[in-house]
């Protein structure tokens, strides 16, 4: 066979996934794959994904999400006079602004907002824009890597050092409330991320929190690393929606399958947008998470709680104190001329490593074993011998000890009865809800 003429999309695998979940009437969520057209194309600006989660009453969220989705691509593709990094930045802005326009111009849409997690694959590696809640993760041998920091009132308060992760303060803070998106200010400062190296066998993975809420990152590792993009997909949508579906899934897997996409080095050449987290960052979520604060202080005030209100309104403070000190302390020089891998952004954020232990798979078991005995109570007119089959595949890899195989055959008996569930007439809401 001949050598592939566009190997830069021969050698990719690109898989989409969303899903209302079990609790909402509307999807929110939009995503966006815009692969380069040509070589020139690809060279400049590369392969662009993208997920966005909306947020607004009635249908304001999911109109913030598709301007994300139908704007922010284009924008980044248009200003072919920019570096990738300026002109992905420029176009996080821009596409902010254009939401921010809109929203003021119905009362129905006002505050209406959106995250947007943005991966560009270029010849020089994976560069991120993000802003939000969403994540983008990557995986690669046996280590799942979030490349992105949350924006959320959690993690901004871990990263000023108020609180520490596990603590009774850390587990008091809200964990729904974001500190940054696309729409509600006129202005918004995005973190960029990378360029990292590709490897064949990369597997990148985009996903609004109705995915990475529900399933911990050792379980999206595992199952990233031993089933093909198409089951994973399938079945992280099926066992976000059986651990309740609280809120509308939406998943982009990009797996680097060939030496088309992969970079031999750490693709020096992309200059940076000027921004790092730790300056205008951290100063914009110092206070945004003055005002959450002492909006909780006041709440709390009001109710007569009066230690906990005067904590938050403490804690909003310090947050604003070294906020200001990261700002005009620690900032780095603006307008470098080149960029190595890693001097945008500070990712990885988490690092997990996942395999196929045995706890995992007695997890997956156990689910399947909940869904049999939930068909069998309810009815379900299932096709009991090929799921069947599917058991015994399983049972018999983890007892021999081969637990990748256990993985794939327990993955692939839950999408079974997912997919018959589905198949069942008048189903109600929250019908698939097993309590795991």
């Amino acid at each position: 066979m001949g050598q592939s003429k566009t190997p830069y999309i021969d050698d990719l695998q690109c898989v989409v996934r969303t899903d209302v979940g079990m609790r909402r009437a509307m999807n929110q969520d939009s995503s966006a794959v815009v692969l380069a057209e040509d070589e020139q194309a690809w060279v400049t600006r590369g392969h662009v994904f993208m997920v966005a989660d909306g947020m607004g009453a009635h249908a304001a969220g999911e109109l913030a999400s598709k301007l994300a989705v139908d704007n922010l691509p284009h924008l980044y593709n248009h200003d072919r006079e920019l570096a990738a990094p300026e002109a992905l930045e420029k176009a996080i802005r821009d596409t902010n602004a254009e939401i921010h326009r809109r929203g003021l111009a119905n009362l129905d849409f006002r505050a209406m907002g959106t995250t947007a997690s943005v991966l560009v694959l270029l010849p020089q590696g994976a560069m991120l824009g993000h802003v939000g809640d969403s994540r983008v993760y990557r995986l690669r041998g046996q280590q799942l890597e979030q490349l992105t920091f949350d924006h959320s009132l959690q993690w901004e308060l871990r990263s000023l050092k108020i609180i520490t992760e596990g603590s009774d303060s850390y587990k008091a803070v809200p964990k729904n409330v974001i500190t940054r998106s696309l729409g509600p200010n006129a202005n918004v400062v995005a973190d960029l991320e990378g360029p990292f190296p590709l490897e064949i066998g990369d597997t990148f993975l985009l996903c609004s929190d109705g995915l990475s809420g529900q399933i911990e990152d050792r379980e999206i590792g595992s199952l990233l690393a031993y089933l093909p993009p198409e089951d994973a997909a399938t079945v992280l949508v099926d066992l976000a929606n059986l651990r309740g579906g609280p809120d509308n899934i939406t998943l982009v897997i990009v797996k680097i399958v060939g030496p088309g996409l992969a970079t031999a080095s750490t693709g020096g050449g992309l200059r940076p947008a000027g921004r790092t987290r730790d300056a205008d960052g951290a100063s914009l979520a110092a206070w945004v998470v003055l005002g959450v604060c002492w909006l909780l202080a006041g709440v709390l005030w009001l109710a007569d709680l009066l230690v906990p209100a005067v904590l938050f309104a403490v804690v909003g403070f310090v947050a604003v104190v070294l906020g200001l000190i990261m700002r005009f302390w620690h900032r780095e020089p603006v307008g470098k001329s080149t960029v190595q891998a890693g001097n945008l952004g500070k990712a990885p954020y988490v690092t997990t490593t996942c395999s196929a232990e045995n706890e995992f798979v007695q997890t997956l078991a156990t689910i399947l074993g909940e869904l049999r005995e939930a068909a069998t109570e309810a009815g379900w007119q299932v096709r009991w011998n090929e799921f069947e089959h599917l058991c015994r595949e399983a049972e018999t890899a983890s007892q021999g000890g081969d637990n990748p195989v256990a993985v794939r055959s327990y993955a692939k008996g839950i999408s079974f009865m997912m997919h018959e569930l589905r198949n069942q007439q008048n189903r109600k809401p929250g019908d698939s809800t097993v309590d795991l």
